[in-house]
């Protein structure tokens, strides 16, 4: 039980720090105490770090990486296959000749199977199935970890953002998460396996401007917490990291791509919206959202290490948040305090 709330402690990731707990026995009993301090870090969170961050071994296990073209995926691919992993990398573009399926090719490794893989499709998602079954050396042990990365994004407030851009969207991240942890599943619940959900510091938090993606991660975030409940008795491990703003890194958004959205969502407004908004409003705040866009994090080790720990630890956390103290102070915030506090970072 000490263990165990020991752990429980240390999830909780206090990252402003000088606040100090302190677990005690007491006749029997135990407890929990906090104090102010100038000590950092907390010693107990530290230990209880220690204990959680037990490897597992990496051994002949295969990994599934969805979205594997660029940015976390593709990253995730090299750096689980330098740990010692058997990878299947899911690509979108391998069947056209991208990039980023052609470099994972070129590593001429028998550790590293480039599949083609577009979360979208059933048939694609099955055949993926069919063949990581048959090539997985130990099907008795079946697959030992999913990564659900794939994604998209996009930006707009609300009246700005057509129905088909809201189901594009959903299709890849929300949709096409559930679609492929389905058609894994059975495997990994035979190995006792990892599933790890890429979601996002907006899958806890709403954003004016980002309701299409937020709607898809709040959604990929509730599916995670029920397939946990579920997969509980079977031992297996359902994990949820929420990258903050690292879309400098993962060059989601080119300032071509940026340009084309806007001009095409100012052309397809309705007559209406673009009177009683008006043409100075919208350009307000695509400007905001372009000062967002080359913002953030260039470096994605933060959500590498915690994807690998989330894969290889005897004990992983059930979310993790990569991000900086800024955008994580901010997450709890609007997630902790009321309504009536949190709106003032919006609404003035």
């Amino acid at each position: 039980m000490y263990r165990v709330l020991c752990r429980t402690v240390a999830a909780v990731q206090w990252r402003a720090a000088p606040l100090v707990f302190r677990l005690e026995r007491t006749e029997g009993t135990l407890g929990l105490s906090f104090k102010w301090s100038r000590v950092q870090p907390a010693i107990c969170i530290t230990a209880a770090r220690s204990l959680a961050s037990q490897p597992a071994s990496t051994e002949s296990k295969s990994i599934v990486i969805t979205g594997c073209d660029t940015g976390f995926g593709y990253s995730l691919a090299e750096h689980l296959h330098d740990k010692g992993f058997r990878i299947f990398a899911g690509c979108l573009l391998k069947d056209k000749g991208g990039e980023g399926s052609k470099k994972l090719e070129e590593m001429k490794s028998d550790r590293m199977v480039v599949v083609q893989l577009d979360v979208c499709k059933d048939e694609e998602v099955a055949k993926a199935v069919e063949f990581v079954k048959e090539n997985v050396k130990d099907t008795e042990k079946g697959l030992w970890g999913l990564i659900n990365n794939a994604g998209i994004s996009t930006f707009g407030e609300v009246e700005f953002t057509t129905m088909d851009t809201y189901k594009q969207v959903a299709e890849v991240n929300l949709w096409g998460t559930i679609r492929v942890t389905k058609g894994f599943l059975p495997y990994i619940r035979r190995a006792k396996g990892r599933v790890v959900n890429i979601t996002s510091m907006l899958g806890r938090m709403a954003n004016p401007a980002r309701s299409p993606y937020c709607v898809t991660k709040f959604g990929v975030e509730a599916f995670s917490d029920c397939l946990r409940y579920e997969m509980h008795r079977w031992g297996v491990k359902v994990c949820v990291v929420e990258p903050g703003n690292f879309i400098a890194a993962t060059n989601l958004y080119s300032p071509e791509r940026v340009k084309l959205i806007t001009e095409k969502m100012w052309n397809d407004l309705p007559d209406v919206i673009r009177k009683d908004y008006g043409k100075e409003y919208f350009d307000e705040q695509i400007a905001k959202m372009q000062s967002y866009l080359v913002g953030g994090s260039t470096d994605t080790s933060k959500v590498i290490n915690d994807v690998t720990h989330a894969l290889t630890s005897a004990s992983p956390y059930t979310r993790y948040n990569p991000m900086d103290y800024y955008w994580w102070l901010r997450m709890q915030v609007m997630t902790h305090f009321p309504a009536a506090i949190s709106d003032r970072i919006y609404i003035h």
